[in-house]
């Protein structure tokens, strides 16, 4: 059986005056291994420095806060529960720094919202933590690391949805399903109410024979308004 990765993602929300909050997404480098070209939350793999962190501060279980965090500043410039020169930050990262070494860290701006464990894809499988979070209002703009991502983009789920369909985007099965959830909210409370709300399970799509077909499906009392896909039409890594 393949062991997954510790991972973490961070959904970053903007409200607007006049519709639904925007998210950060990034898009993947065509290079990439793993999900090159798609667009995703900011976010990768929890190291050993996001525990080694965690322990400091006195409870393993923040280590996937943590590594959003610190992924979140890495790819897209965005520092939450973290204050500083965010360039610096990402400089310091890059160079091996660990994030307990940028400055003190409050990670309760990131709420839980999710968590995902496929069972089948074809490079590797993560664990991954989902978190969402309100942008600071000092936020800078921001900026794409131009290694793992060649872009930034602010979004609404609506517009990333609609973009996927038209075949001008690509979305992994989780992040579309994440997305069609946030299309629910009509504001960032909205969408830290429903993380209350929901329980986080790990969610492990699997596969239902039906009389059309074959269909990737999730469970129906976790939040997510479409719970199964057509297998042909997945995008699964």
């Amino acid at each position: 059986m393949t062991v997954a990765i510790p991972a973490a993602t961070l959904i970053v929300l903007r409200d607007r005056p006049d519709g639904p909050p925007e998210i950060l997404m990034v898009e993947r480098a065509a290079t990439m291994a793993f999900a090159a070209g798609a667009l995703v939350f900011p976010g990768g793999r929890i190291d050993p420095g996001d525990h080694a962190l965690a322990l400091v501060m006195g409870d393993r279980d923040l280590a996937p806060r943590l590594a959003a965090i610190r992924e979140t500043i890495e790819e897209a410039g965005i520092a939450i529960g973290i204050d500083g020169d965010v360039e610096a930050m990402r400089v310091a990262l890059s160079g091996g720094a660990s994030l307990g070494e940028l400055g003190p860290v409050d990670p309760t701006p990131l709420v839980p919202y999710a968590r995902w464990r496929p069972s089948h894809v074809p490079v590797r499988i993560f664990d991954t933590h989902f978190y969402v979070a309100r942008l600071p209002a000092d936020a800078p703009a921001a900026r794409v690391d131009g290694t793992e991502n060649s872009r930034t983009l602010w979004t609404t789920a609506a517009a990333a949805l609609t973009a996927a369909n038209r075949g001008e985007a690509t979305l992994l099965f989780p992040t579309r399903r994440v997305l069609e959830r946030l299309a629910e909210h009509v504001d960032t409370d909205a969408a830290l109410a429903s993380a209350a709300r929901w329980p986080v399970r790990t969610i492990t799509p699997w596969i239902e024979r039906r009389v059309d077909g074959d269909w990737v499906c999730i469970p129906d009392d976790l939040g997510y308004p479409i719970t199964a896909e057509p297998a042909s039409w997945a995008v699964r890594g």
